[in-house]
């Protein structure tokens, strides 16, 4: 019954401990009835791993404070505290065609695989001529902050579709978790919501890293799944919710396609979760497009603003009812409820008949922008050995909409959340009518209808157009008299073809 954490598990909160990243754990049958919020998706590194450190050394000797970033350059080819903290050197944008290389073995193809090719690098940059190089580029009133790690990152208008300031934003690097954006931009898409499942181990199969804490015959609502992938990241959530979309291949297909609906260049989703594995990849603009379409969507939008939910136990009965996220009660070893059900004290009950129940607990939003920068909108950590920190958030202020991303970067000396406010500051400091840089590609329209939502943020039926696809774009567009021309062609032809079959 309790959910294992599994050896990557193990080893995040080791090296969490040296990093001071927070990682969040499956929610087990003996923790308390309450998940802490997870702030990094997975770590895959050996916490004993030979450590490359000169002592007293900022960045390299993870005891002393780091408070300004060292110098880029070339990482040590294995994870250890200098590949954590230090910015990679750009010189000769390096990772134009693929991501930099992997320090663990997620991404060695299984026996008889190959590895998926990278997505060809486009003639001209989406977005702009600006955007394709791969140093800092800004609009006049933009200032860069100095203390900016992240190799790849980007500052656009979410509205006017304006890009205010990027570093390699069409970089391809490794996602991790905030690759979920994409696959909830498919979920907005085709699945209704307010649908109730109950889960097998089925749907539940190769879920590992950070976890919300679903488990087999647990009965969900497919919000309450979806709450779970994008307030906690749990990978449990990507597949269940993958297996409603028609298994994990379906759902990539998917998530490719609408990648290619929103002007996608540079990415290439191989995983549903983040999780490294071949050839998965992305860029800071292309994941621009991502958040900035799902922040289109009323539904998205509320779920990644809401701080806090009651999440059901399992297996499904009173025992595993989702308490009030703003009042849970506590474990009280041996007390007995009304209906029987004994508290076992670690966040689980046993029932009449002996069965061990998951209590409903507590699931906490991994997003700190929400409670430390005034106007948050939403956001998406991820983290991995290979992707390293990874974050997109978005924020409003007087009616402005801005989006950032960070891909590849470092805690230190700033947080990815810290580096966001400092890049989203700068952001609102320029004027709301500015040129920018470049843009982000598609209109305003075409993001709300990417992310199965009207121009409003009213969502859509899931898998309905409500005639604002391609036909009531050609309606709107030819004129009246041209219909009447083609409704003769038509009826000239149909003449041919009743005198064809006379003959």
């Amino acid at each position: 019954m309790p959910i294992r954490p599994t050896l990557r598990t193990h080893r995040a909160i080791a090296l969490s401990a040296v990093m001071g990243l927070g990682v969040a754990t499956a929610p087990v049958l003996a923790a308390p009835g309450a998940v802490a919020p997870a702030y990094a998706q997975d770590v895959g590194a050996d916490p004993m791993a030979e450590q490359t450190i000169q002592p007293g050394v900022a960045g390299l000797d993870p005891s002393v404070d780091i408070t300004e970033a060292p110098d880029p350059q070339p990482l040590p080819t294995e994870p250890n505290f200098q590949y954590f903290s230090t910015p990679r050197d750009l010189t000769g944008c390096p990772y134009t065609q693929t991501p930099p290389p992997p320090v663990d073995e997620s991404e060695v193809p299984q026996p008889g695989q190959r590895a998926p090719e990278a997505p060809p690098i486009p003639d001209e940059p989406a977005g702009g001529e600006k955007l394709g190089g791969c140093e800092p580029v800004a609009e006049q009133d933009f200032v860069v902050p100095p203390d900016i790690t992240a190799s790849g990152w980007i500052v656009a208008d979410a509205d006017s579709r304006k890009v205010l300031a990027a570093q390699d934003p069409h970089g391809r690097y490794r996602p991790a978790s905030i690759i979920k954006t994409l696959l909830a931009l498919v979920v907005l898409d085709h699945l209704d919501l307010d649908k109730v499942v109950t889960l097998t181990d089925e749907d539940l199969e190769g879920a590992e890293g950070t976890l919300v804490g679903l488990g087999a015959g647990g009965e969900y609502s497919l919000r309450t799944i979806f709450s779970g992938l994008l307030l906690i990241s749990g990978n449990d959530a990507a597949y269940a919710l993958a297996n409603q979309l028609g298994g994990e291949e379906r759902t990539l297909e998917l998530m490719r396609e609408k990648c290619e609906e929103l002007g996608c260049t540079d990415t290439n989703p191989t995983s549903i979760s983040g999780l490294d594995k071949p050839g998965n990849m992305t860029s800071a603009y292309d994941m621009s497009l991502m958040f900035s379409a799902a922040l289109k969507n009323d539904v998205y939008r509320d779920i990644v603003t809401t701080e806090r939910i009651g999440f059901p136990g399992y297996p499904a009965g009173p025992a595993a009812a989702p308490p009030n996220p703003d009042d849970p009660p506590a474990d009280e070893p041996g007390a007995t409820d009304d209906a029987g059900n004994v508290d076992n004290g670690d966040g689980s009950m046993t029932t009449p008949d002996g069965e061990l129940v998951r209590k409903g607990f507590v699931v906490y939003n991994d997003n700190r922008l929400l409670e430390e920068y005034p106007g948050t909108i939403g956001g998406k950590t991820g983290f991995t050995d290979d992707a390293r920190q990874t974050f997109v958030a978005g924020a409003e202020r007087d009616g402005r909409k801005l989006v950032v991303v960070l891909m590849d970067g470092t805690s230190t000396p700033k947080t990815s959340f810290e580096q966001a406010q400092e890049l989203l500051d700068a952001g609102f400091a320029t004027a709301p009518d500015t040129e920018g840089i470049g843009e982000l590609v598609g209109s305003s329209d075409d993001a709300a209808q990417a992310a199965g939502a009207h121009s409003d943020g009213t969502p859509k039926e899931p898998g309905n157009d409500d005639s604002d696809g391609i036909l009531a774009t050609i309606s709107d567009r030819v004129p009246v008299a041209a219909w009447f021309g083609i409704a003769a062609l038509l009826a000239v032809c149909l003449l041919f073809v009743r005198a064809g079959r006379k003959r």
